[in-house]
């Protein structure tokens, strides 16, 4: 497949390796909130793009993978400002998702999920706040890391909401990822891990749509079996006695709480100072953070502290918890302009994937599911700073592809 065709890249310089290592010969490409030398950073909004300076060096990350062989052949689409999980862009399009084409690619690492999913790169880098990385690998039917926060370097790159960006990876080869991702952690990554316990979240599975749940929980139940260990049931609200009935919804509300006001912060005198056009769906999500009521977000700020804490109380240092990356597999194009669409996607799918952003989890999207021909992801996560061990349960558990 051409680059073109597939809709996923903005610009198509190329920069050679720095070095020779352990991605020698792999192919990546980075997504448009990642600065490369002498390129615009667009965050994908041509107003911004010509707002601001081109990149005086790579990012960190960049820097990262070029010293250990691998080699740049370009920049990505983001959604505009980073602000959805759709992958559609009123600027810049909206990038192909091969496995389903009338569906879209998922966001806000639309770009570099296609790219990953067309064949079109070895490994591409994203950014994940509340999913970026993870829901467009579920839908694209690839896999998607992102790391504990504050384990990759984010210098060089776009910040959204500082407290919870992560610089993430997609990959279609778990070995590719694992490569990768130990190059981006300065780690070794192991052959084995001794996997305690894998704690499926109720909570988490019975918010899916029914036929996602089934399947998923029976690629839990595979994984666990290659791991030795036995499903264990856990509900949030053993982890959380304070939510009651309310589990998911309190993660939900205190990610975002805790999100508004760090996105006004970072948009906001940009938004002021230029008054771009906008997209309807960026327009009225902006328009929600300035709006908010920022002292509200300091009991959050203590709530997700506390909650944090629970979980690493909770949880031992072999513990993985399970759940579905997304509730449903990719919505069909247009879906956003359906009314109360986008409220109903994104309060499910954010409940799902701020859980790891809250308890500063690294967590995998495990490309492992189909629903009616359509992939769907199942999401493992492991305590914070576990990324290591995170990845090499998942190469213990995950069959590798036949030659």
């Amino acid at each position: 497949m051409q680059h073109a065709s597939s809709g996923a890249f903005l610009d198509e310089t190329v920069f050679d390796p720095t070095g020779a290592g352990p991605l020698d010969g792999l192919r990546f490409a980075v997504k448009d909130l990642v600065d490369l030398a002498g390129l615009p950073t667009g965050c994908g909004h041509p107003a911004w793009r010509d707002s601001h300076p081109r990149a005086v060096s790579h990012a960190v990350c960049v820097e990262q993978v070029l010293a250990a062989g691998a080699r740049c052949v370009g920049k990505t689409v983001t959604d505009e400002l980073a602000f959805s999980l759709l992958g559609e862009n009123q600027f810049y399009g909206t990038p192909l998702n091969p496995r389903a084409p009338e569906r879209v690619p998922g966001g806000s690492s639309s770009g570099s999920a296609s790219a990953v999913a067309c064949g079109l790169v070895d490994f591409a880098i994203g950014t994940d706040t509340g999913g970026s990385v993870r829901v467009p690998a579920s839908n694209c039917g690839i896999y998607g890391l992102r790391p504990s926060h504050g384990a990759v370097s984010v210098a060089g790159v776009y910040p959204f909401a500082p407290t919870f960006d992560t610089v993430g990876l997609l990959a279609a080869d778990l070995e590719v990822l694992i490569r990768a991702a130990g190059v981006l952690l300065a780690r070794e990554i192991p052959a084995i891990a001794r996997v305690r316990r894998l704690h499926v979240i109720t909570e988490a599975f019975e918010l899916a749509e029914p036929a996602v749940a089934t399947s998923l929980y029976e690629a839990a139940a595979q994984l666990a079996e290659q791991l030795g260990v036995e499903v264990t049931t856990t509900s949030l609200r053993d982890i959380d006695e304070d939510a009651g009935g309310q589990a998911l919804d309190a993660w939900y509300d205190t990610y975002c709480q805790v999100q508004w006001p760090e996105i006004w912060s970072q948009l906001g005198p940009w938004f002021q100072a230029t008054e771009p056009e906008l997209s309807s769906f960026a327009q009225g999500s902006l328009e929600l953070t300035r709006k908010y009521d920022r002292s509200r977000s300091l009991a959050a700020i203590r709530r997700r502290e506390d909650l944090a804490a629970r979980v690493s109380r909770f949880f031992g240092p072999d513990d993985l918890l399970c759940l579905p990356t997304v509730h449903t597999p990719a919505p069909l194009k247009g879906s956003h302009s359906v009314r109360g669409f986008s409220r109903t996607y994104y309060s499910r799918a954010l409940a799902l994937t701020a859980i790891s952003g809250i308890g500063r989890l690294p967590a995998l999207s495990l490309p492992l599911a189909e629903v009616e021909g359509l992939p769907v992801g199942l999401c493992l996560m492991s305590g914070p700073g576990q990324d290591a061990f995170l990845l090499a349960a998942a190469r213990q558990a995950v069959p590798a592809p036949v030659a």
